[in-house]
């Protein structure tokens, strides 16, 4: 059977039994950590796996080693629990920070290359959890789901998420989408991208889960920068 997008997209507001979201001081603290420390956000090219500048994506950001310290591992164990897939399984947590006119166009977090299913295979979940609110723009967007035609827009969306489903930023909240179906061959309408800030900015923490383990002690050290954190896929 499979699974449309559009039935296993989970948006969880703080104060959520299952996943609780993301506390204020967690926000605060991972803003924190990352804020000294960003970096030109890259991608992975699709045909070499290798990172690169472009100018699909145009944010900051770094990657907070995994369980660095207790905020950073309690995140994990509960985003773990949430989607049941094991912590092993999961790539380092990416800060990211948009400023106005900062975007992501939509693209695809499984891979179109075969170099970056080496460790982990494809990417099967994503998280995304919100840092901060945004005045305006900066929405998560699924151009291609089916229900885009049924979401009510009002003047406070930009003209970017009328394209399609979108996700207003909200501190605290995580929202959850898989790239694969649960037979494992890609999912299409798992299109996602950032639409550009307009007012105020955005901070967004992301967590990308693969299908296998994720660990860094079973790459070479050549290949250490590349998955320690690991890139979207260019488009």
């Amino acid at each position: 059977m499979v699974i449309p997008i559009d039935i296993i997209v989970l948006l969880i507001h703080l104060g959520s039994p299952k996943f609780q979201g993301i506390q204020d001081e967690e926000c605060d603290h991972l803003i924190e950590v990352a804020k000294d420390k960003l970096q030109k956000s890259m991608v992975a090219d699709s045909r070499t796996g290798k990172s690169i500048e472009s100018t699909v994506r145009t944010s900051k950001g770094m990657f907070i080693r995994k369980a660095q310290d207790e905020v950073v591992a309690g995140i994990e164990s509960r985003i773990s629990v949430w989607t049941f897939l094991p912590v092993e399984n999961s790539e380092a947590i990416q800060i990211l920070h948009y400023e106005n006119g900062q975007k992501y166009l939509p693209h695809w977090d499984y891979f179109q290359d075969k170099a970056n299913q080496v460790v982990g295979g494809h990417r099967i979940a994503t998280v995304l959890m919100y840092l901060s609110n945004v005045k305006k723009g900066g929405e998560t967007i699924f151009p291609q789901s089916e229900m885009k035609e049924s979401q009510l827009k009002t003047d406070e969306d930009s003209e970017c998420a009328k394209k399609g489903y979108a996700v207003k930023p909200k501190k605290g909240d995580a929202l959850l989408f898989f790239s694969l179906h649960p037979n494992a061959t890609i999912d299409p309408r798992s299109l996602h991208g950032s639409c550009p800030v307009i007012e105020g900015e955005k901070w967004l923490a992301t967590k990308w889960i693969h299908v296998r383990s994720f660990e860094r002690k079973q790459v070479s050290a050549s290949r250490k920068e590349r998955l320690q954190g690991g890139n979207p896929q260019s488009t």
